[in-house]
């Protein structure tokens, strides 16, 4: 499992900078020698999107996706780095690069779990497939999109994210959604005496002050994280001696079940409403949908599988719990499919300088994979 994840690690495979056919290459090379079904995933312009095959057991059954991403974060500042991040190098046990937690470790350990299966297949009820996709990190999905599109007559009874990290078992994520806001004012000279405008910067201001004065619902025992609004951009003016009329806001607002997509629009509609009026022309409000929120059932047999295997293989219990940032499974979610994330090797810095994961740990994960499976598909 080291020396395939030293090989991706090797490979950079940045979003929307890198080429990620070498990557991709290098997991199909691998597969082919250990004789792993697979196939290419391409978009109309034939640009890679990913890998998926799978293993058919002997007997009927479920079928389950184990899922990971080939594509990374950019690197940052490489200069911040101990280490080159596209030369993977290996400290104290931690293997240090980009993307050797996210999630190129999810890959090595998925490999391995379909090799050590295959021998035994036909003790299988059911299928085990995998799809290695490009594109998460850009925001588009499009490689986990093809698939499900193209498998949507037989969806994964569920799928098995391999995010790093067994601190926990992630069973939920809040989800979000996005506005842009285009607040107007009315321009004047910023030194006049008789005709001051109206400052769109200070009515943005305002409109925050607004959001964040507002009560949100609170977290529960089932869901327990709490929605969120978080200002993540501004422009407007750009003249010492001119009130501004105009200014763009952007806001990412991070849904649960008790706030979810209707409820975040009307509260913002509700604000936008209560800031006009003012003789500046009314607040524009366009919108970027997202996900929403999702959690698994209390004793789902993916999460129930998952949890037991990953107790056993890594010597303590690893907890259901539920994450702030959204992914993958919340998409899934939208399409009836059950997903865990973010049982996985122990890492440090995901999306940072320095990101590495703990070698000693890629063995116990890939046990609890593949006794996971093992369960599912008797």
């Amino acid at each position: 499992m080291t020396d395939l994840l030293e090989a991706l690690v090797a490979r950079p495979s940045r979003a929307g900078v890198d080429d990620c056919t070498p990557v991709l290459g290098a997991i199909s090379g691998w597969l082919e020698r250990h004789e792993i079904p697979h196939e290419w995933m391409r978009d109309p312009a034939g640009r890679p999107l990913g890998l998926a095959g799978g293993i058919a057991g002997g007997r009927p059954g479920p079928v389950y996706l184990l899922d990971a991403t080939a594509d990374t974060a950019p690197f940052g500042d490489p200069g911040a780095w101990r280490h080159p991040p596209d030369r993977p190098t290996i400290e104290a046990g931690w293997l240090y690069g980009r993307g050797s937690a996210d999630s190129k470790a999810g890959i090595a350990v998925f490999c391995h779990v379909l090799a050590d299966l295959l021998p035994g297949r036909e003790r299988l009820a059911g299928r085990v497939n995998f799809v290695f996709d490009v594109e998460e990190h850009s925001g588009t999905f499009a490689g986990i999109r093809a698939y499900m599109e193209k498998h949507l007559d037989r969806p994964p009874a569920g799928v098995m994210i391999g995010y790093p990290g067994n601190d926990r078992l992630v069973v939920g994520a809040r989800g979000f959604l996005r506005a842009r806001l285009v607040i107007h004012g009315l321009g004047a000279h910023s030194g006049s005496s008789s005709n001051r405008g109206i400052n769109a910067i200070d009515r943005a201001r305002a409109l925050l002050g607004q959001l964040a004065a507002e009560p949100l619902a609170p977290p529960d025992d089932a869901f327990p994280l709490p929605p969120r609004i978080t200002a993540t951009g501004i422009r407007g003016g750009g003249s010492f001696s001119l009130v501004p009329d105009r200014c763009e806001l952007d806001l990412d607002i991070r849904l649960t079940p008790a706030f979810d997509d209707g409820a975040a629009r009307t509260l913002l509609q509700n604000a936008a409403a209560r800031l006009d009026g003012d003789g500046a022309p009314a607040t524009e409000i366009r919108w970027s949908p997202g996900w929403p929120a999702y959690r698994l059932e209390d004793g789902a047999p993916l999460s129930t599988a998952l949890s037991e295997a990953a107790r056993e293989a890594f010597g303590h219990t690893v907890p259901q719990g539920v994450a702030g940032p959204s992914c993958i499974a919340n998409y899934l979610h939208t399409l009836g499919i059950p997903a865990t994330a973010g049982l996985g090797v122990t890492y440090r810095n995901v999306h940072a300088a320095d990101e590495c994961v703990l070698l000693e740990t890629l063995e116990p994960t890939f046990l609890a994979y593949r006794q996971a499976l093992a369960r599912l598909l008797r």
